[in-house]
């Protein structure tokens, strides 16, 4: 019996520039064909932190320069979910048709309704965009902008990240894997958007993309939640002596670490809430955390943070 899983793409497996981007496909396409050749169904979800920050300052420029109206971040998240599936589904079919693999691979510009009295959006933490040093920081944030160190990376723009109520989009991405397709959805965490009647306003957010994914991963049942990031196994105390990388999990004791401040914020954190919410809210089943590497040996149970 064939196994769905869900893929959650972290920044290493698309870059921070097109050049990045465009290599680094390459070899996520490559890790990802192995799990079709060994009998995966999936879907995957990607992260588009730097690439819409990137998107969102080059509009703030030309609109200065234009006299344009803002470009909000909803807009700018649905052109990443656009370009990042488009380098990022070509890179996968090629890599197949390599395999000799014959599956096509579909792109999904994703919706997520997002509550509009989420406590978010007056406090502005999610990191979007390129790192900054302190001083350019505090010089930005004299300016109006909201800032944030980023788990000893830089200081980074921050935006509102309301929690995801459900993917507007789930039954035609459904309907696509029951036909044998392979899909790309929920890009930088979906485009957030309110309902007004039956319009869908986009908001200016960004939603989470773990917390996004684990939202899809539980509406279409899927076998295991697969979250890659750059490392091979969830760790507490991190960068310290002390430092002890983690096999197992429970969601309860994901939950306790979290709340000792062990893992970063704009970080890990949400990797591992968004893995205890998934196994929560579906007895039985697994989450992952992992390398893009390492994702073979992962679902072996053979390495990475497994929570159950």
């Amino acid at each position: 019996m064939r196994k769905r899983i869900l893929l959650a793409l972290g920044g290493n497996a698309l870059g921070s520039t097109l050049p990045e981007q465009m290599a680094a496909v390459h070899a996520t396409g490559k890790a990802i064909v192995g799990l079709v050749k060994d009998g995966y169904e999936m879907v995957i979800t990607h992260g588009n932190g730097p690439q819409v920050g990137l998107m969102s300052d080059a509009f703030e420029s030309y609109q200065q320069s234009h006299g344009l109206e803002h470009f909000p971040m909803s807009v700018c998240v649905s052109l990443t979910q656009g370009y990042i599936g488009y380098d990022l589904q070509n890179a996968i079919r090629e890599e197949l048709i390599n395999a000799g693999v014959e599956k096509h691979v579909s792109t999904i510009i994703t919706q997520v309704e997002v509550d509009p009295e989420d406590p978010a959006f007056a406090n502005p933490t999610k990191p979007i965009g390129p790192f900054y040093t302190k001083e350019q920081a505090q010089a930005m944030m004299v300016k109006g902008i909201s800032m944030m160190e980023d788990a000893g990376r830089g200081w980074r723009k921050v935006v509102p990240s309301p929690l995801p109520k459900r993917v507007i989009e789930t039954s035609t991405i459904e309907c696509l894997l029951d036909g044998g397709e392979m899909v790309i959805a929920c890009g930088g965490g979906g485009i957030p958007v309110i309902r007004v009647g039956n319009h869908l306003k986009g908001v200016e957010a960004v939603v989470d993309k773990d917390y996004a994914s684990a939202k899809l991963a539980t509406a279409l049942k899927v076998d295991a939640f697969i979250i890659l990031t750059a490392v091979e196994k969830v760790a507490i105390n991190f960068n310290q002596p002390d430092m002890k990388w983690l096999d197992h999990l429970t969601a309860a004791e994901a939950r306790a670490y979290a709340g000792q401040g062990q893992f970063g914020k704009g970080s890990m954190e949400p990797k591992v809430l968004a893995a205890a919410e998934f196994v929560e809210n579906n007895p039985g089943k697994t989450a992952l955390i992992t390398h893009l590497n390492k994702v073979k040996e992962a679902l072996e149970g053979k390495t990475g943070t497994r929570i159950e």
